[in-house]
């Protein structure tokens, strides 16, 4: 059994967003999200369906076109292929955690890896 909790494993970063690996197989990947206020994972459509759960804080979620203002005990489920990202709110950290099914290639996550290196949520939309 894999057990942890948000408190033993909570690790903020001034730079970006800090997932904290819990679980992965070939079926599934749990991690712990930390945002502070403002930071994100940048809008990237894997082929995977995620599972996000709201622990602490509030924020964002996109799911496709649609962004949903999400806070503790959310649970926001965005299917495979569909566009999604998450974005802490301004002046609030936020806490979260994810579980994805399959877990993304590594190809999957080059527009989070351009998204955060641009500074852009959505890196389709923005300048």
């Amino acid at each position: 059994m894999v057990a942890t909790d948000f408190d033993a494993e909570r690790e903020y970063d001034d730079e970006r967003f800090s997932a904290r690996p819990v679980f992965r197989s070939d079926r599934m990947k749990v991690v712990l999200g930390y945002f502070e206020p403002g930071q994100f994972i940048p809008v990237h459509a894997p082929d995977s369906d995620v599972a996000i759960t709201v622990r602490r804080g509030t924020g964002v979620v996109r799911d496709g076109d649609d962004e949903h203002a999400v806070e503790p005990d959310d649970v926001v489920v965005v299917p495979a292929g569909e566009d999604r990202g998450v974005r802490a709110d301004p002046g609030e950290r936020l806490e979260a955690t994810l579980v994805t099914a399959p877990p993304p290639t590594d190809a999957e996550h080059d527009p989070v890896r351009e998204g955060l290196k641009r500074g852009e949520f959505d890196p389709s939309t923005e300048d």
